[in-house]
């Protein structure tokens, strides 16, 4: 089975190392990572470069993040597709080792896990800790969804289902996980485990402006794929993310 992983960047040359790092150490054998690079300016290229795993780069102008992302797709050959951006890093070495064992034992169409957050500049430093838990499609109605950086999906989904709509600029990665999990009810499992630490301060984070933004966006997402939520919902959804600061749990 080949897992194909997409890491978007631009001008990412203090973070991707501890990205192509963790893609290096997978003890996986068959896997495909494609990096999409928004023409940088800085040396990130250079430090793509030093990693002979990484099968193909594209440097070039891009529409956006979701533009970049729908590219990386397009480009994948792999049976099952990941993204891991280049903020991000895998926990430990056995990270898609795990997700392709849930994938064969179970035949399933999807693969989610748990996440951490930590300080930009202190990595061993957690911010927040996201702890999925097991699938419930009504869950959505209480604000819940799965982090996307531990999302793994079947490559023909894609082509079934469509790509990231890129007409949302924040929150196009929340349209999808409704769109496949909620609207098209595939076939999903939770890997209950640690598989992404992320850095803090996300896109749809970042400000006010930013969260009034993704909130929007979040409404936009139900309404295009012809889906009421509950009157509550959109104010649960970031409500539901102050436990993850404030619970603990074991990976």
């Amino acid at each position: 089975m080949k897992i194909s992983i997409i890491t978007v960047c631009r001008n990412a040359a203090d973070t991707i190392k501890d990205t192509l790092e963790s893609l290096a150490r997978q003890t996986w054998s068959d896997i495909e990572h494609i990096v999409i690079d928004g023409l940088s300016d800085d040396n990130t290229l250079e430090i793509v470069a030093a990693y002979p795993h990484v099968t193909r780069v594209i440097s070039e102008k891009d529409e956006g993040l979701y533009h970049a992302m729908n590219k990386g797709i397009g480009l994948a050959t792999g049976d099952i597709v990941g993204i891991l951006n280049a903020d991000d890093f895998y926990v430990d070495q056995n990270v898609i080792e795990k997700v392709a064992g849930v994938f064969i034992q179970t035949s399933c169409q999807a693969v989610y896990g748990n996440l951490i957050y930590v300080d930009r500049m202190d990595l061993s430093r957690v911010t927040r800790k996201w702890r999925a838990g097991s699938f419930d499609r009504n869950a959505f109605y209480n604000g819940w969804s799965p982090p996307h950086p531990t999302f793994f999906i079947k490559r023909n989904l894609y082509s079934q289902y469509g790509l990231f709509d890129t007409r949302f600029s924040i929150a196009a990665d929340y349209e999808m996980m409704l769109r496949l999990l909620l609207k098209f009810e595939i076939d999903v499992r939770y890997l209950d485990g640690l598989l992404v630490v992320m850095r803090s301060g996300g896109i749809s984070n970042r400000s006010l402006k930013s969260r009034l933004i993704a909130n929007r966006e979040d409404r936009r997402a139900w309404v295009v794929n012809g889906l009421k939520p509950h009157l509550f919902t959109l104010i649960l959804k970031p409500l539901t993310k102050l436990k993850q600061y404030i619970f603990k749990w074991q990976k």
